[in-house]
């Protein structure tokens, strides 16, 4: 397999640690809310929701500051992968028992994104991030052009995600209005 320009997996690193400590710091602010998302979820006994509730966000927490340093981006990589295999496997599980109209869980400024295989498919494309930060790179320096490329090029990326994202949350909507 051909390796990587060295810009790449630092923009995937980083986009994945802006979602990862994004979504952390959205579940932090509303724990309760969250805790009541992952029992809609009933793949746990309902007294378990809280601590995985809190496990969950510990994890995604870690993830995501485990993927900014070099030294630690690979456990920040499996980890994340981790964290997206389980939380997908949830969805999955629900969309195939037929249950959509539950919130995600994720979080985000508006909440009340129901599940879909369009999360599914999004976090799909995470996992796909999470490996390509953890590529192997083309052996070149690095100069300060690349530093300004790793900036745009994550936030160019993270405006994809949360474009995806509010397109997803605002499904529901535009199916009402359709009638």
């Amino acid at each position: 397999m051909n390796a990587l320009d060295p810009t790449l997996p630092h923009m995937f690193a980083a986009l994945l640690a802006i979602v990862f400590l994004g979504g952390a710091w959205q579940k932090l602010r509303d724990m309760d809310g969250f805790a009541m998302a992952v029992e809609q979820y009933r793949l746990l006994p309902a007294s378990w929701a809280p601590p995985a509730a809190w496990a969950l966000l510990l994890a995604e927490a870690c993830a995501g500051l485990l993927l900014l340093p070099l030294a630690t981006r690979a456990l920040g990589a499996v980890l994340a992968l981790a964290v997206l295999a389980a939380v997908t496997l949830a969805v999955a599980v629900n969309l195939l028992r037929g249950r959509r109209a539950i919130d995600c869980g994720c979080g985000g400024p508006e909440g009340g994104q129901h599940l879909s295989w369009g999360l599914v498919l999004r976090n799909g494309m995470l996992c796909l991030a999470a490996a390509l930060s953890r590529a192997a790179e083309a052996p070149r320096e690095l100069v300060w052009l690349d530093g300004l490329t790793v900036v745009a090029g994550t936030l160019a990326l993270y405006g994809l995600y949360a474009a995806a994202n509010q397109l997803m949350a605002n499904r529901p909507r535009l199916l009402k209005l359709r009638g």
